[in-house]
């Protein structure tokens, strides 16, 4: 590989394109035989030559020494068998990845070099390698994790009880813990200090305090004034959530907003000034939502696209002049489910309808119908009855805890399948 295309590609990237160098030279080697026989398929020495050159240059790529030659190798088949058996089994489901999906892909992949998805192809052909080998490797790869994610998934089950179990455990409790980001300005007070001294201190942490309220900047005053460890950063202290922080700190940190700073607080160490710089996480996550109704038309094989516009501009009007939304839903609309409700949605909120819904029920005020509009289930018209800021702060803790149960559990359940699969699979090596 030249030294100006490794200069300009990220290490992956470089790692992806010098692996696929070495293995271009593999099969130019006159040394292909059948290696194994895999259930209907075969593997051959010149795959397992290409997937152990790359390897090989991963590892190098990466500064680590390599493994003894004959260890490597028992690894890399066991690899490439395992492989194989996963891209049966997929093609078996009809699980494949279409041709965007690969694009997508690689332009991201690209996109980490600053480089476009052609260019990344021309950077390939410039090095003499084969476009077409490196989307097949690439689109192996992808294949088979969406195999393990679809199959392995399957076999998990998370319990309510495993949830509450964890919510209830020490790390579970650090869901709903906020962490601040801190700075401070410490006056000192010295180890055997006196009365005097202690009042001194106390004097120059409220006439700091002034300072600061009159716009005195914080950062260039804990750098000038500051006695603590880190006034060189500006009083920098980090991110501290409250159950790491001083009782004292953490009773004021919880009353300041984003870019307040506390009055003078008293500790074994001297007077501490506290500035909250920013907030994350914490047990209230407040979420928008919108009730609503809505009346749709669906164009269908007796009422046109050009009908459809103009029947749902008719009941528009019939809005309009008073008569009740509800009844005109379960007379008209098209959507079963709601319509029986004379419309009703409940309430909803960012996520669960298509775009198109969602950004005319987020502009709609409360109480007002919208102007009919369409999407690709038809033209509706939809009216806001009330709205609200709801506090999903345990739903979205139940899916965090879900989602880190499946997790832990998927990892131990993948080596399962795949031990599974192996045992199953006919495998005769040559």
């Amino acid at each position: 590989m030249t030294t100006k295309l490794m200069n300009i590609l990220k290490p992956g990237l470089a790692t992806l394109i010098l692996g696929l160098s070495v293995s271009a030279s593999a099969v130019d080697t006159p040394i292909d035989r059948i290696i194994a026989i895999v259930n209907d398929d075969i593997v051959l020495q010149s795959e397992l030559s290409n997937r152990e050159a790359i390897i090989k240059a991963r590892l190098s790529a990466q500064g680590r020494s390599l493994p003894d030659e004959m260890i490597l190798q028992d690894q890399v088949l066991d690899r490439l068998l395992l492989d194989n058996i996963q891209l049966q089994i997929g093609k078996e489901r009809g699980i494949r990845i279409s041709d965007s999906e690969l694009n997508a892909s690689m332009e991201r992949i690209a996109a980490g070099s600053n480089l476009t998805l052609e260019q990344f192809r021309e950077a390939l052909i410039a090095e003499g390698q084969d476009y077409a080998q490196a989307r097949q490797q690439i689109r192996n790869e992808m294949l088979i994790q969406r195999i393990q994610q679809r199959i392995v998934n399957s076999r998990i089950n998370v319990s309510q009880q495993e949830i509450n179990n964890y919510l209830d455990s020490e790390q579970g409790q650090q869901l709903s813990a906020e962490s601040y980001n801190l700075s401070q300005i410490l006056v000192a007070v010295p180890l055997q200090a006196t009365a005097k001294m202690i009042q001194s201190a106390q004097q120059q942490a409220e006439e700091i305090s002034e300072q600061l309220k009159n716009g005195a900047n914080f950062a260039e005053t804990a750098v000038s004034r500051s006695k603590g460890p880190n006034a060189l950063k500006g009083g920098a202290i980090g991110w501290r959530k409250l159950n790491e922080m001083p009782e004292e700190f953490a009773s004021a940190a919880k009353k300041l907003k984003t870019g307040e700073f506390s009055e003078p607080l008293r500790s074994p160490s001297g007077f501490h000034i506290l500035k909250v710089l920013g907030k994350k996480g914490g047990s209230v996550q407040l979420v928008k939502q919108v009730k609503v109704r809505h009346i749709l038309l669906s164009p269908n094989e007796i009422r046109s696209p050009a009908q459809t516009r103009r029947e749902i501009e008719s009941i528009y009007q019939q809005l309009r002049e008073g008569v009740p939304f509800d009844e005109l839903a379960k007379q008209l609309s098209d959507d079963a489910g709601s319509g029986s409700l004379g419309g009703d949605l409940g309430w909803a909120q960012a996520g669960q309808m298509v775009p198109e819904f969602e950004q005319v029920m987020f502009n709609t005020p409360k109480g007002k119908l919208s102007s009919p509009f369409e999407s690709r289930f038809g033209w509706h018209i939809l009216k806001v009855e009330d709205d609200r800021e709801q506090d999903m702060s345990d739903e979205m803790q139940t899916n965090q805890a879900r989602a880190t149960i499946r997790q832990r559990k998927f990892n131990e359940e993948l080596q399962n399948w795949l031990r599974e699969i192996r045992s199953q699979a006919y495998i005769e090596l040559k």
